[in-house]
């Protein structure tokens, strides 16, 4: 399988967008968060969706030329419009504006609405981290998830990520979803012509499936069982309802290039610690931090992404000759 230099890959993928009605700007985005996110080991989030995108732009379902409106409606408000485009430029604009006003009101919230997939949603907020603020982003997915003890998915897979600042290190990084796994591990699996495990996934009839392409058709298995639902109604509650964009239920699918725009939302949260805690707020955080480290074989949650990320920046990114051959012919 050919070995691509993290450049190399941001050039492919941003070529192969330009090809399907993407414009520059937008196209160099979202190769940035792919390859960012392939380089951490998020192969869901990868790569593995530039076959999906670039055929939504075709036919705009994504606006490849969309410009993110950013409008102030309140002092620590920093609302975004991704215009149905791709959520990528439309997290770019919020992580920019945020820090400013974070830092001159203390808290400032970015509400984002007729987005698309927000990908590896903990880079988002690690960018805020390394700028010195603690931050939180909620984002709502397609419907993927019943409700707890229904049949029918209401809710989406609904990431979460937070991440928090340290000094002369790395921010702690928590990303996950309400789902036991991120629904584009799926996809890949069927990419791969792989199998997922027990567990993920039940099929259209509610049984347990081990098949990829079934589990697509089904729903997802929450984390947590009914905690799980619960917190993905937190989550459509914030990054939709209170932005104004579809919920789960309502919006069409971001893995292929049928129907309107999915218009889902998300919801950004950053916190100056310095002026919520005082100056001493940063060195609270070590002093947690140093707790987990210091403990035989425990680490701060985001370390195997790091760790993953430099073997990348060193070695590149290995990938499979069916797709590498899918979004070159693209």
């Amino acid at each position: 399988m050919p070995v691509l230099s993290l450049a190399e890959a941001r050039d492919l993928v941003a070529a192969a967008l330009v090809r399907s009605r993407v414009n520059e700007a937008n196209a160099a985005s979202v190769a940035r968060a792919l390859v960012a996110a392939e380089a951490d080991g998020l192969k869901g989030h990868g790569l593995s969706r530039v076959p999906s995108y670039a055929a939504q732009a075709k036919v705009g379902k994504v606006d490849g030329f969309a410009r993110p409106a950013v409008t102030r409606p309140a002092p620590a408000v920093v609302a975004v419009d991704a215009a149905h485009g791709f959520a990528y430029p439309a997290l770019d604009a919020a992580r920019d504006a945020l820090p400013a006003v974070a830092r001159g009101e203390g808290v400032a919230v970015a509400p984002i609405r007729r987005s698309h997939h927000c990908g590896a949603a903990g880079h988002a907020v690690e960018k805020l981290a390394e700028a010195g603020l603690v931050a939180l982003i909620f984002a709502n997915t397609p419907a993927a998830i019943a409700p707890w003890g229904g049949s029918r998915a209401v809710f989406g897979t609904n990431p979460i990520a937070f991440a928090c600042p340290l000094e002369n290190a790395a921010p702690i990084v928590v990303d996950l979803s309400v789902s036991k796994v991120a629904r584009g591990n799926i996809l890949a699996a069927k990419q791969k012509g792989e199998a997922i495990p027990a567990g993920w996934a039940l099929d259209a009839s509610g049984q347990p499936t081990t098949d990829p392409d079934a589990a697509l058709k089904g729903t997802m298995l929450p984390l947590g069982d009914a905690k799980g639902t619960a917190l993905a109604l937190m989550v459509e509650l914030l990054a939709a309802g209170l932005t104004g964009a579809h919920y789960a239920a309502e919006a069409s699918s971001f893995l292929d290039a049928e129907g309107p725009p999915p218009d889902t939302g998300q919801l950004i949260l950053a916190l100056d610690p310095t002026r919520l805690g005082g100056p001493n707020a940063m060195a609270r955080f070590a002093v947690l931090a140093e707790a987990i480290t210091a403990q035989d074989g425990a680490r701060l949650p985001g370390a195997r992404r790091l760790t993953l990320r430099a073997k990348a920046e060193k070695d590149g990114l290995t990938v499979a000759d069916g797709l590498l051959a899918e979004i070159l012919g693209l």
